[in-house]
């Protein structure tokens, strides 16, 4: 665990580890969760918590059809006053999704070489909880409720909005890729959401699990 003078907090690898497999029809994104941030704040998306699910008998609305495929340029989260610009992140050389860069934390990283948000499939979205200072751009998702909203401005013009429909807390130890992945229905347009959660481990500098924010689109904006 490194100090917390100049080194930033949220900088760990997400998703180390992981194995990325494409089938036609969902596109499942599989993998092994691994958050490592050294000495960090606690906020919000901390704590040993279990996941919050959709209530019994919520309404949501029907999903809407797929999108074709575009960059996202950046996401907005109303309700959590959220507005962040989004980057394309490759793998890193552990075979993890690469986090924006460390100095960078009210940025989002998109994985390029998967689904862009709004098209069939999932489209996973990363970003850092905070740092040894203060919160970071994804600090509050876990606050999300379902029914909530999130926007995604992309390349073509279009801004595609979705819908919320659960927030899992997965821990790290048998990480479950189909419960952080899997698209929930088939054939929908798809976005996850992930960032650090459950309890800081000084011993090990790292976070036990990983918040994942699921939603499902349900409209499109000019």
């Amino acid at each position: 665990m490194s100090d917390d003078t100049e080194r930033p907090s949220g900088t760990g690898r997400l998703l180390t580890g992981v194995a990325w497999a494409v089938l036609l029809l969902g596109l499942w994104l599989w993998g092994r969760g691994v958050t490592e941030v050294p000495d960090a704040l606690t906020g919000p998306t901390t704590g040993d918590v279990a996941a919050v699910g959709r209530p019994a008998g919520a309404e949501l609305p029907p999903a809407a059809e797929p999108l074709t495929s575009a960059v996202p340029q950046r996401i907005d989260i109303p309700d959590l006053g959220v507005q962040a610009p989004v980057v394309v992140r490759g793998l890193d050389g552990n075979g993890g999704v690469e986090p924006p860069p460390f100095d960078q934390p009210g940025v989002v990283g998109w994985y390029g070489s998967g689904t862009g948000p709004g098209s069939a499939g999932t489209a996973v979205l990363v970003g850092h909880v905070d740092t040894a200072t203060r919160p970071a751009v994804f600090y509050k998702i876990s606050a999300l409720r379902p029914g909530e909203r999130i926007r995604v401005v992309r390349s073509d013009g279009t801004v595609a909005e979705f819908t919320v429909d659960d927030i899992r807390v997965l821990p790290r130890d048998h990480f479950d890729a189909r419960q952080a992945y899997g698209a929930r229905e088939s054939g929908r347009a798809e976005l996850r959401l992930i960032t650090c959660g459950g309890t800081f481990d000084r011993s090990t500098g790292s976070y036990t699990a990983n918040v994942v924010v699921s939603a499902y689109l349900t409209g499109t904006a000019a």
